[in-house]
């Protein structure tokens, strides 16, 4: 057992030290600047696009807010577009942590964390689709430690794929339009998408509420969503 977690140890830091390499040496760590997009993504058609997606969801898999990529895919690709490569490169980022976590730290993260992590199987067990859906709805929480957190969880991971794929249109679609070159008033764009977040954030956490079924998922969260501030 102990070789077992030595080697997965190498492996992840062979991983992370992979991900290094390709942001030094293909420039990936300027993503968040617009002229990466503009140089490297915009008008160069179908690699463009792969390319897009492809760092996307590595960027999302290690933790960078996919918010921040559905911006950039309305910037790149426009509204439609962009939210549909924006909703791909999510979902993929989210899939790459699940496994990463379930065939590379689940022995260890259980042995380590059991009590939280039977939380979140005690939340998702019944209904894996749904609840998974109920916390990606959510206007408060951590995408990365979500996904690796159902990594290690008794979950199925095409449930909570699909579940979170349906959780994080309403973000993409309100992202996808604030990054957009759509001709609209850019005050007018902003606003609505402010407007359309608020909306979300309060749908999600009144569905929340209603759909958990006494069911808590984590005190940080519960703390956020039942202050009188929420």
């Amino acid at each position: 057992m102990r070789f077992r977690l030595i080697g997965r140890g190498l492996v992840l830091i062979a991983t992370l030290a992979g991900i290094g390499f390709l942001i030094e040496t293909q420039g990936l760590g300027h993503l968040l600047d617009e002229s990466w997009i503009d140089s490297r993504v915009r008008g160069q058609g179908v690699s463009g696009e792969a390319l897009f997606v492809v760092v996307g969801a590595l960027f999302t898999a290690i933790g960078m807010p996919r918010q921040m990529v559905c911006f950039l895919g309305g910037y790149a690709f426009g509204f439609a577009l962009g939210s549909a490569l924006s909703l791909l490169a999510s979902v993929l980022g989210c899939a790459t942590a699940f496994f990463y976590a379930r065939w590379l730290g689940r022995s260890l993260v259980q042995s380590r964390f059991a009590h939280r992590i039977r939380r979140i199987d005690d939340f998702l067990r019944d209904n894996p689709l749904s609840m998974t859906l109920l916390i990606r709805l959510l206007p408060v929480g951590s995408n990365l430690i979500t996904n690796l957190a159902g990594g290690v969880s008794a979950v199925g991971g095409g449930a909570f794929l699909v579940g979170s794929g349906l959780g994080y249109l309403p973000q993409t679609a309100i992202f996808a339009l604030l990054g957009s070159g759509i001709q609209v008033d850019p005050a007018f764009r902003i606003s609505l998408s402010v407007a359309l977040f608020a909306a979300s954030a309060v749908l999600g956490v009144w569905i929340y509420r209603r759909f958990r079924h006494g069911k808590h998922l984590d005190d940080d969260i519960e703390n956020a969503i039942d202050s009188p501030e929420s």
